[in-house]
């Protein structure tokens, strides 16, 4: 017997481990302010939104009523209700041993998701508190619902971690933003719809590369992204109940803007997560341009305009675009006039590439006589 290094009791190791993982999470909490995180309002995280909800309230679904009543019906069915639950599929996270970094971004990752879908609840949630049209508000009931299970099953996997966000604190602390009705279907079909192809891209390549899973919340993406398919059909009916949205000469100026703010987003974003795609093995180029071929594909179901990623001014822009905001990040740490000039220079680079970006010639859609789509990735 080694009496130096005993082997202690089978009790004595559960309570070591215990304390271990409570001293784990307790510096990973340290090192992770997610309430802070989530609570940030800059132009790449999650926003907060309120709107004109008397206007929407206003909306009247007749021109599009046989396809309003059939997606309610589906959403009305509910065919999620017991996904978002733990299982035997859910393995145990070694927190502790992952990358410094991949976990950094990891967790990163998983606030601004789980912001992100929090934030579409609270929007949904105080639509159908607010109005009084049956359709909207039992659209908006359901949408709330999804979101509101996405937000808390992406906040359990933060939980392990020591690092949830406290989402009741955040809807107080949170800055709103406010947009036009038009600007949230806008925005916000562009979302749900880029957050259906990111989630389906991610879930098709890990499917062929099980050894990449490196989280098992991946294992969850089909489902889930068939319910952000499901929310932007129904942006995409909202849209087509007044023509002038996707008509007129203005709101489609307004669309392209949309879809170059929300794809540029996407890239500068991801590009700031290098360690967390090179463990997924993806390139993030090819990542994001696949996402982007994806949104655009489903967005002619309704956008009369498309924006030409394979132009060759697309990539070059969206790296300039990349790296100014890089150097904004740079000078905000620094402070001081140094770090003010260097954010406004940095700034003056980012309106730049996006001017470039946003004077790419379009490519025309013919919008189609029925806008509903299927989920086909």
């Amino acid at each position: 017997m080694n009496m130096q290094n005993p082997t202690p009791p089978a009790a004595d190791q559960a309570t070591a481990s215990d304390s271990a993982h409570e001293e784990l999470h307790g510096e990973i909490a340290e090192r992770f302010d997610t309430n802070a995180m989530a609570q940030e309002s800059t132009l790449l995280n999650p926003r907060f939104y309120t709107t004109d909800f008397d206007e929407l309230d206003r909306i009247d679904v007749t021109p599009v009523r046989k396809d309003w009543d059939a997606l309610l019906a589906q959403m009305a069915s509910d065919p999620n209700k017991g996904h978002f639950k733990k299982n035997a599929d859910w393995d145990q996270i070694d927190w502790d041993g992952m990358d410094p970094e991949l976990r950094r971004e990891f967790i990163d990752f998983l606030v601004s998701s789980c912001t992100s879908e929090f934030s579409g609840c609270v929007l949904y949630k105080e639509m159908k508190r607010r109005g009084s049209n049956p359709d909207i508000c039992t659209l908006f009931n359901y949408m709330a619902r999804d979101e509101a299970r996405h937000a808390g099953f992406i906040n359990d996997a933060l939980r392990e971690a020591g690092v949830a966000v406290n989402l009741g604190f955040l809807t107080k602390a949170k800055k709103y933003t406010y947009f036009r009705p038009k600007f949230i279907y806008y925005a916000t079909y562009l979302s749900e719809k880029i957050g259906y192809a990111r989630y389906i891209t991610i879930y098709r390549h890990l499917e062929a590369n099980p050894d990449k899973r490196f989280h098992p919340i991946f294992k969850w993406f089909k489902e889930w992204c068939n319910d952000e398919f499901s929310h932007g059909e129904a942006f995409a009916l909202l849209m087509r109940t007044d023509p002038k949205l996707t008509e007129s000469f203005a709101n489609k100026l307004w669309i392209r803007f949309f879809l170059v703010a929300v794809y540029s987003t996407m890239y500068v974003r991801d590009h700031a997560r290098p360690a967390f795609h090179q463990a997924l093995g993806v390139d993030i180029d090819w990542y994001d341009q696949e996402v982007f071929r994806k949104t655009s594909t489903i967005a002619r179901q309704v956008f009369p305009v498309e924006v030409d990623i394979d132009h060759p001014r697309w990539m070059p822009n969206l790296k300039r675009m990349e790296r100014a905001f890089r150097k904004m990040d740079t000078a905000t740490r620094k402070g001081g006039f140094a770090g003010w000039l260097g954010r406004m220079t940095a700034g003056a680079q980012a309106g730049y590439a996006f001017a470039a970006l946003y004077t790419i010639p379009v490519k025309k859609n013919r919008l189609p006589e029925s806008v509903r789509l299927e989920p086909a990735y």
